[in-house]
């Protein structure tokens, strides 16, 4: 009987809306906005810079982790269901790192956004996106509003 080899361990998100959620591992404690600031000032753009590098940095290193882990565990089984399993489970590891690839992209669109000072405001509008929001997901690029009317359509018409 063959032993399943265990998967690499991913960090919880962290609990509580004092911290951003986008950076799974590493805690950041949310923007404390001053009354009267000025909406995405240097401060905001900073913040955002930290978070945005310290997701990718944290998703960069996973990757790193499943490429070893992959190397290390891989196993030629004799038995045909013992193989078909450490198949599935490659096979579900690169389908994951594959979307977080994709969110890497979005990571770095942000951070070229920042640098032209474009982050935080809606694609579709021009509307400021919102600071909670941001912290919430910090690769959004739609306003609240656009992105429920885009989901709206995308259930009417299919995409």
């Amino acid at each position: 009987m063959a032993v399943k080899a265990k998967k690499p361990s991913t960090p919880k998100k962290p609990k509580g809306s004092k911290q951003s959620a986008a950076a799974s591992g590493t805690t950041i404690p949310a923007y404390k906005a001053k009354k009267g600031e000025e909406y995405m000032n240097e401060a905001q753009r900073a913040h955002f810079k930290e978070i945005l590098l310290n997701w990718q940095s944290e998703l960069m290193a996973e990757a790193d982790r499943t490429v070893h882990y992959m190397q290390d565990e891989a196993t030629n089984f004799p038995d045909l269901n013992d193989r078909a399993s450490q198949e599935e489970e490659f096979s579900l590891e690169l389908r994951t790192r594959d979307r977080e690839r994709k969110l890497i992209r979005k990571i770095e669109e942000g951070l070229e956004q920042l640098e032209h000072k474009e982050y935080g405001y809606c694609e579709s509008c021009g509307c400021e996106i919102g600071i909670r929001r941001l912290e919430a997901r910090p690769t959004a690029t739609l306003c609240i509003d656009c992105k429920t009317v885009h989901e709206i359509r995308e259930k009417q018409f299919g995409g």
